[in-house]
């Protein structure tokens, strides 16, 4: 059956790295224009916390996505399993758990960082005030979204995993007393 330890650190990491995404979409970097002594525009960011609220999200969901699968050895390594619901229910959450995360990670990673990029004085070079590019709501919360799917698909990979693995150790019975049974002529 399948290991509570292992189910309860792979729902952890994965529910951290969920709140530490929603924590950044929360804490996105603010802009706004001010004027230093020369006269010159420039932009002045809020805090970058989001940003390294993102990479911790972003580690912890790797981390939970290694665990899980090197629990479960990553599908196709080990002994085989035995045929039924469980083997393909668990091959393809195995599938929709790797095309989330992969998408999560994306999202993530794109979203710390675009949320560490500043600009500067780009008043300087042109006319007008300058513009203070910003991250655009949603980024880390399209990832926040897709952690949940990636915990939620690891989790039933690894419950379908083991009990595919349980039921292939157990020894099929024997019926009638064996051998290979002929049809009457």
């Amino acid at each position: 059956m399948a290991s509570i330890v292992v189910i309860t650190l792979v729902l952890i990491l994965d529910l951290l790295a969920f709140v530490l995404a929603i924590g950044a979409e929360r804490r996105r970097s603010t802009a706004y224009v001010n004027v230093d002594d020369v006269g010159r525009a420039y932009c002045v960011y809020s805090t970058d916390a989001s940003t390294w609220y993102g990479v911790g999200a972003l580690s912890l969901l790797l981390a939970g996505q290694a665990l899980a699968m090197g629990a479960s050895r990553c599908f196709c390594c080990g002994r085989a399993l035995s045929p039924g619901r469980c083997r393909a229910f668990s091959g393809v959450c195995f599938i929709v758990c790797w095309l989330t995360f992969v998408i999560a990670e994306l999202c993530l990673l794109a979203g710390s960082v675009r949320n560490a990029y500043h600009t500067k004085y780009s008043g300087y070079f042109i006319n007008g005030p300058p513009h203070c590019t910003m991250l655009r709501k949603g980024v880390f919360a399209a990832g926040a979204a897709f952690t949940f799917l990636t915990a939620l698909f690891a989790e039933l990979h690894y419950i379908f995993y083991a009990k595919a693995r349980s039921a292939a150790a157990a020894t099929p019975p024997i019926i009638h007393g064996g051998g290979i049974g002929m049809t009457r002529i």
